[in-house]
């Protein structure tokens, strides 16, 4: 069973940056892949950015160019560089898991929906 710490959250006002990380306690396979979700008050969860062990990233169309997810296997910790924030940001952060998963070009942020890992989330508020 994998467990998500998710840490980095926190308030900011627009344009500024934050760092989300995520770090998983283990993964039985070597190749897996972990990603961001995110829920606004009164919204439907959402993808932001997924990232796998092979280097491939998908991101959501609106943080394309001011997100950055990478994954660092050595740590089991996937991150989520967050830069030109906007008010529309604003959420409930929460990390995502799979093992034994590579991701495809067809794929989007939307797949990491239904894997079964997940963290507790961190509160992101762009003010």
């Amino acid at each position: 069973h994998v467990q998500l710490v998710e840490s980095g959250g926190g308030s900011v006002q627009t344009g500024g940056s934050l760092r989300l990380s995520c770090v998983a306690s283990t993964f039985t396979y070597p190749n897996y892949c972990m990603g961001w979700t995110r829920q606004g008050s009164g919204k439907e969860r959402e993808g932001v950015a997924v990232a796998d062990t092979d280097g491939t990233t998908h991101y959501a169309e609106s943080v394309q160019g001011r997100f950055t997810v990478s994954l660092d296997e050595a740590k089991k910790t996937l991150y989520l560089q967050m830069d030109s924030l906007k008010p529309d940001d604003t959420a409930m952060y929460y990390c995502a898991a799979q093992e034994n998963c590579f991701l495809f070009p067809g794929d989007d942020v939307r797949t990491q929906l239904g894997w079964p890992y997940g963290g507790q989330g961190t509160q992101v508020t762009v003010s």
